[in-house]
């Protein structure tokens, strides 16, 4: 038999994409447990690095060059990444909750989720001010101030609440950043920023030195202080402080002192009054020894420091070296942090003052060096290449490490012995609510051999299978993309999806693990089903090495009504209903090179149904139908034709492409099932076509949960394409027409 994986034993989430956990995530990756299963839960994809905000704000850097892309360290390192926000903590079950997704179960946990400014009860604050944390919710806003900024006739006024080292950061980088747009603009005004302290100074917690030019910095920059003005109230008319002090501002930002999500409080795990974790010296829950933080949600109450990313960063070997100690049933080692750091506070200017102690320096050096720093620290998380079995360094665990369960589960039996256990398929299917057909007469509830369907007179019975590896690592979100995926032949011909029976693979692993996998998977399936009337009307599981899934899928639709492959005329105008390019963002992040945002693109994609479009193409004439797949479109276009006796033209601009797409396509990246699909078109393809074109590979890029193509009447065309775009399916395109055949031959051409 061939070499199996270990099973997963043990389920280590880290919820947080903070500075301690990118190194955690690093440092797995180059050295996995292989029982455990990492998982990654983070609001964002792309997390911003502290030190380089102030840049970034400025101009100095770009959005990518401050931001480490969670989704590529969670691929290097093979972790699974869950793109949601946790809304409450169970400790005694070991569960996170979500606002729109089933509950997630771990053995161990880690905490790394930042903090938020704290609006401290001020009434207008949480309407009017603009929270720094989360970043990204600020730059939108921050880019928006600045499209309205260029505009603006008279000076922009903003206000800064809170002179600590991040509120005079943002001051002095937002100014600069402003000045830089009036003069592009042609404006010729200075924006007038005022810094509000709720204390009699700024920067309270650096030494004098630092404080003192910083004042200087800030008065020569024009930048009004206002110290001892705690902002009391905000309104649309403007801010008041508590000595009376008013004024009116287009933007008022919130920099003020922290606090915790509200939920780490509320799980009853122990926390300061503030609502922090607080941990031991090991970064362990004083509580909850199953629960580790690191970052500003924690405090060690054995060292408490100031919340700075200097301190989040030198946490986090120390929390990785502990929770792999944990999973190896290992105790955990304290570690002390420093107690004195280096600081270098940008100006905006490209300017720094550095400090560590009780002195302080200044220059354009300084910035340089920080900038040095911070660029050498992000490289480490950005330039990553994946690593294959035998380029990890060291061993990936010790001999001794290996617990008795993998042993005992070492063999696998295959063929029908290799079922997943009766007690984890009950298990999971427990939380499946099957939607009922009067049409279908068996299902989950019923625990019949096969499903019972029954056909009305007059109709057509449609019948379809898909089935393929997990092509996201999050199996509530595969069994979503499955379900769509299968439904699109249905849809496609114009049917009425029926019912659906799964076919899940699940990797070795304890009962409980195995039983949460597919569990994840058919919740996510079954709300596709759900919202599409269709059954999930049983299947078959099986252990396999990777997790997969597929479904059978059937559909009822009359028999004048039902759309095929062959009913394509000349003249026709053939309109794309989603775009284009999956398949090369998926190898792309295969191999490291991809965004996070372009695989998010293409996961909102796929979780695009095609039944409101079916209907839409039906409705305007369409003759003929088919979904973009495996083959690409090219690939499915020529079986059109072929069925149809036409020919095709195709026009290369006016194909839709998921951002990213076409630049990978660019750089070499291909599909390992492209050069198949590209041998369309050595036999039926036009030789003369434009081949350098930079959209000519999206032709033979295969498709997951891809979009309709269809030929509709072109008077309709153009109606049918707005309709489709008003329905959300805002790349719908019309990508050429159909012709008839050249004496030559060939079946497609593209220009």
């Amino acid at each position: 038999m061939d070499a199996q994986p270990p099973p997963i034993l043990k389920d280590l989430v880290l919820v947080g994409g903070g500075h301690s956990h990118i190194a955690v995530l690093k440092r797995f990756g180059m050295r996995p447990i292989p029982e455990v299963q990492l998982t990654l839960v983070s609001r964002d994809v792309h997390t911003p690095y502290s030190g380089m905000l102030p840049g970034l704000i400025a101009g100095h850097y770009t959005y990518d060059e401050a931001h480490i892309d969670l989704r590529k360290l969670s691929a290097f390192a093979s972790v699974r990444f869950v793109h949601d926000s946790v809304v409450a903590l169970d400790p005694q079950r070991r569960l996170l909750h979500f606002s729109d997704r089933p509950a997630l179960p771990y053995d161990l946990l880690s905490l790394n989720i930042g903090s938020t400014p704290g609006t401290g009860g001020v009434p207008g604050a949480e309407q009017h001010a603009v929270p720094v944390k989360p970043i990204s919710n600020f730059l939108p806003r921050w880019q928006a101030l600045l499209d309205r900024v260029v505009r603006l006739k008279g000076r922009p006024r903003i206000a800064i609440v809170g002179a600590g080292a991040g509120g005079v950061e943002m001051a002095l980088a937002m100014q600069h950043r402003l000045r830089q747009c009036r003069k592009a603009g042609g404006g010729a005004l200075d924006p007038e920023i005022h810094v509000f302290s709720d204390s009699a100074d700024i920067l309270p917690t650096h030494n004098r030195s630092v404080r003192r030019k910083f004042g200087r910095i800030l008065d020569r920059r024009a930048i009004a202080v206002h110290r001892s003005e705690r902002v009391v109230h905000l309104g649309s008319s403007g801010l008041r402080t508590a000595n009376g002090w008013k004024g009116t501002f287009d933007e008022v930002v919130w920099v003020t002192r922290a606090r915790a999500e509200r939920w780490v409080t509320e799980a009853g795990l122990a926390t300061d009054a503030e609502g922090f974790a607080r941990v031991d010296e090991c970064l362990r829950s004083i509580s909850h020894p199953n629960v580790f933080a690191a970052g500003d949600v924690a405090v060690v109450d054995a060292h408490p420091r100031e919340r700075a990313g200097v301190f989040a960063v030198r946490q986090g070997p120390p929390l990785e070296r502990n929770l792999r100690r944990v999973l190896l049933g290992k105790s955990a080692k304290p570690f002390r942090p420093q107690s004195k750091f280096l600081g270098l506070i940008s100006t905006g200017d490209q300017y720094a003052v550095a400090s560590r102690g009780s002195w302080s320096v200044e220059g354009a050096w300084a910035w340089k060096w920080k900038d040095w720093i911070d660029r050498r620290f992000m490289a480490k998380y950005q330039d990553l290449e994946p690593m294959s079995r035998e380029e990890v360094p060291g061993p990936r665990v010790a001999a001794g490490d290996v617990s008795p369960e993998v042993m005992e589960r070492d063999i696998r039996c295959r063929g029908c012995a290799s079922k997943v256990g009766s007690a984890v398929l009950t298990g999971a299917l427990a939380s499946i609510e099957p939607f009922w057909r009067r049409d279908v007469l068996g299902g989950l509830g019923a625990r019949d051999d096969a499903a019972i369907l029954e056909v009305p007179p007059g109709k057509i019975l449609l019948q379809s299978v898909d089935f393929f590896p997990a092509i996201v690592d999050d199996p509530f979100l595969f069994g979503q993309i499955a379900a769509n995926h299968a439904l699109g032949d249905i849809y496609a011909m114009g049917g009425d999806p029926q019912s659906a029976l799964a076919v899940a693979g699940i990797p070795f692993g304890a009962p409980d693990k195995a039983e949460n996998l597919l569990r994840q998977m058919l919740l996510g399936a079954n709300r596709v089903f759900q919202s599409a009337r269709t059954n999930l009307a049983g299947g078959h599981t099986s252990e396999c090495p990777e997790l997969a899934l597929g479904f059978v899928v059937n559909g009822l639709t009359d028999a004048e009504h039902v759309l095929r492959k062959g009913g394509l005329r000349t003249g026709d105008a053939l309109i794309l209903t989603k775009a284009l390019g999956t398949g090369v963002l998926f190898a792309a992040e295969m191999r490291l090179v991809a965004k996070g945002r372009w695989i998010d693109g293409a996961i909102r994609s796929m979780l695009q149904p095609n039944r409101r479009a079916a209907e839409i193409l039906r409705d305007s004439g369409a003759r003929a139908c088919t979904d973009v797949t495996g083959f690409g479109l090219a690939g499915h276009l020529v079986e059109m034709l072929e069925s149809s006796q036409v020919a095709a033209g195709v026009e290369l601009g006016a194909l839709p492409a998921l951002e990213g797409s076409v630049e990978c396509l660019e750089s070499g990246v291909r599909s390992s099932l492209h050069p198949d699909n590209r041998k369309v078109w050595d036999r039926v393809g036009d030789p003369r076509s434009d081949f350098s074109h930079p959209q000519m590979p999206l032709l033979f890029d295969p498709q997951t949960s891809g979009g309709l193509l269809a030929g509709v009447p072109v008077e309709r065309a153009e109606e049918c394409i707005a309709n489709l775009r008003n329905a959300g399916y805002g790349y719908a395109a019309q990508i050429g027409e159909a012709r008839g055949r050249s004496a030559a031959g060939d079946l497609i051409s593209a220009r």
